[in-house]
């Protein structure tokens, strides 16, 4: 469906202000390099591989905006899709509110996409994007559990943990990005929603916590959360691997 057949207009929020420690030393987690080219250009490129997604904003460390924009570009982006670079705050959460306060008034879908998540594939960012348009208020991406998982009582690091349930894994699912909302009810969210618990990390749950519905639609194995230096060596592998059946 063309944008110029749609009434809904959609944006996608960037926020790489972090620096992801996890990954140890160095640069900034979104700067760092995948198959020779930043984390974040990998993020931004994946956005704007969708048709839908008519303006991509990534939110930058307080005072690295000009840094992201002359790194925006420095890279091929593809010409139909507009960007813009804000500068973020000092939580996610103020991060992805100012990357939506940045938006024209027109947008009306907003996709929220971790760029620690470079490689999502395009048919998941339309699956997202479609469910949004045909009504949801907010619409994760999300994968069956392939393990079992235990709820515990938390303990000091190193001491064992005391398991108190074992959830049922039929009923859970591990959600991605980029997740998608109708603008307004994201905006609702972060005007009411205190910047505290999984709500803080995840818009979703924020959403969630109003009392609007939220639906899951198919993730994909490739759209995983780069974070640990293991999650850096799959995503070259994956990468190596698309560009030689693809020319990617």
């Amino acid at each position: 469906m063309s944008e110029e057949a749609s009434p809904h207009r959609t944006a996608a929020v960037i926020p790489a202000a972090g620096r992801g420690v996890r990954l140890g030393p160095g640069a900034p987690k979104a700067l760092r390099a995948l198959g020779g080219t930043p984390m974040l250009i990998h993020a931004v490129r994946a956005m704007a591989a969708s048709r839908a997604v008519s303006l991509v904003v990534v939110v930058a460390p307080p005072d690295g905006a000009p840094g992201v924009k002359n790194l925006l570009d420095d890279h091929a982006l593809p010409e139909r899709t507009d960007y813009l670079v804000v500068p973020g705050g000092e939580t996610r959460q103020e991060s992805v509110r100012l990357g939506v306060e940045a938006l024209p008034d027109d947008i009306t879908a907003v996709l929220v996409h971790d760029a620690a998540r470079p490689l999502v594939p395009v048919e998941t960012v339309d699956a997202v994007v479609e469910a949004v348009h045909e009504g949801a208020p907010a619409v994760v991406p999300a994968l069956p559990l392939a393990d079992t998982v235990k709820q515990v009582e938390p303990r000091e690091k190193g001491e064992p943990e005391p398991v108190v349930a074992t959830p049922e894994r039929a009923l859970l699912r591990a959600v991605q990005t980029p997740q998608g909302f109708d603008r307004a009810t994201l905006q609702r969210a972060h005007r009411t929603m205190p910047g505290v618990g999984e709500g803080a990390t995840d818009c979703a749950g924020m959403v969630e916590r109003l009392g609007a519905p939220v639906v899951i639609v198919p993730g994909h194995e490739e759209a995983f959360k780069v974070t640990r230096p293991l999650d850096l060596v799959l995503a070259e592998a994956v990468l190596a691997r698309r560009r030689a059946n693809d020319g990617f």
